[in-house]
């Protein structure tokens, strides 16, 4: 379970792509991949105020996780969040305006550190594969992961959820593991049937490394998603043995 210590987050000026840190909605952090809270502004985290209301909070991330995994998304309520938290209503609505912002700080905190690159600076096809296996295991395991299939299916219906996701999210996290897998392909590298004429697109100028990327990555969603069955490691090594050149 989250911690109320840790790192404080860089100011938003400093902040890149979700590749270091991506801000949640909220202004809460993570620490040890799991959620934890900022103090609240004006707050003061000296003060027993501020420590109650920083405990609360991480009171009510935890129990949005735990929740979600036990009752799914259609039976969690903000009356259900408040119960397990041991808090009031109100304290929730000061923060969140529905338990889709509660989900998604949990899932932008935990994917910090969850959906990390094993390198900073990937160079080659070894750290692609370590991610592609980060990643099956956070879709398939985790419970920001099953965070994320629930928003995701949320957002098919609703229009909000859907623009939160991407718009501070997804977009963000696939841009840089575009850049990232391009860095992997290295100079002149191509991957499966995908032209190597150029290290950085096929003859029709789409990005290659955009191509491969969706190409090992799109099969995980859909096991995870459409056909419910378990992300092994099994899987995923077959499924990179066929894009990646050993």
């Amino acid at each position: 379970m989250p911690t109320a210590t840790g790192p404080q987050r860089p100011p938003d000026k400093d902040r890149p792509a979700i590749a270091a840190q991506p801000r949640p909605a909220t202004g809460s952090r993570a620490v040890d991949g799991r959620a934890s809270a900022a103090t609240p502004a004006g707050s003061g985290s000296g003060t027993g105020s501020g420590r109650r209301s920083e405990a609360a909070r991480l009171a009510v991330l935890n129990a949005a996780d735990d929740l979600l995994v036990e009752v799914g998304f259609e039976g969690l309520t903000i009356e259900g969040i408040a119960a397990a938290a041991g808090v009031a209503k109100q304290t929730i609505y000061r923060w969140w305006k529905s338990k889709v912002d509660i989900l998604f700080d949990n899932l932008v905190l935990d994917a910090a550190t969850a959906l990390a690159w094993p390198s900073e600076t990937p160079s080659g096809p070894a750290d692609l594969r370590a991610y592609v296996h980060r990643f099956a295991a956070f879709l398939g395991t985790e419970p920001a992961g099953q965070v994320l299939q629930a928003l995701l299916g949320h957002a098919q219906l609703d229009v909000r959820t859907a623009e939160l996701l991407h718009s501070r999210f997804l977009d963000e996290l696939r841009a840089r593991d575009i850049e990232h897998t391009r860095a992997c392909l290295g100079p002149g590298a191509g991957a499966g049937s995908i032209s190597d004429t150029d290290p950085g697109t096929d003859e029709s100028g789409t990005d290659e490394a955009a191509i491969l990327l969706d190409a090992l990555l799109a099969p995980l969603y859909h096991r995870a998603l459409v056909l419910r069955r378990p992300l092994d490691a099994a899987f995923v090594d077959a499924l990179l043995d066929q894009h990646l050149s050993s």
